[in-house]
């Protein structure tokens, strides 16, 4: 009877395995970008080699680059939130609502914060203002935005995570949470962003 079980938990276990990588997986690293999108380079890639994650995601947000730059220049824990959910990634805070001007200074070399103290977190690596920036470590997760103005003067935000998976590391608990709870938080976070620039754009 046990084995009878055991056998049934295993096949299971292997069905949910396969919809997931054949399904789930594909929806999620690619949420809201077109094909084209997905397999087109963007800056950065060459930094993180084999990713283990490689999640492309976009959205079409009706402003031109230079006023959705700000939103992302401001964000951050301890800065202007994540636009996300704000109980889960900004320690309850609501993310801003308004261009910060002390906020707009960001630069290579500073921290995008992702801990309460405001210390740790992704360091920028690039910018070139309004059309691209990436943070993160090379050799192990990039976070790239690109935003591609369009001839009716929207703009294509696409983002890019890519990151090696440290397998026997204890790491891999924050990559289990990248791998299965990223997408909800990123595509909340673009939503959030789509929103606010078009509502402050004239």
């Amino acid at each position: 009877m046990r084995s009878r079980v055991g056998l049934s938990f295993v096949l299971v276990a292997a069905a949910a395995v396969v919809l997931y990588l054949r399904y789930v997986r594909p929806w999620q690293l690619t949420w809201g970008a077109t094909a084209e999108e997905v397999s087109h380079s963007l800056p950065g890639d060459d930094l993180v080699a084999r990713p283990t994650f490689n999640a492309t995601r976009a959205i079409t947000i009706a402003a031109p680059p230079e006023r959705i730059w700000p939103w992302l220049v401001q964000t951050g824990l301890t800065r202007a939130g994540w636009y996300s959910y704000d109980l889960l990634d900004n320690l309850g805070r609501q993310s801003a609502r308004r261009i910060i001007p002390e906020l707009q200074h960001l630069a290579v070399g500073d921290i995008v914060p992702m801990s309460p103290d405001g210390k740790h977190g992704m360091p920028v690596h690039s910018i070139d203002a309004p059309r691209s920036m990436i943070w993160g470590t090379p050799g192990d997760t990039t976070w790239t935005w690109q935003l591609d103005p369009c001839p009716d003067g929207s703009t294509r935000l696409i983002t890019r995570v890519r990151s090696r998976y440290r397998w026997l590391s204890p790491t891999i608990a924050f990559s289990a949470l990248v791998e299965f709870g990223d997408v909800w938080m990123m595509r909340k976070m673009l939503l959030n962003l789509r929103d606010r620039a078009e509502a402050a754009s004239p």
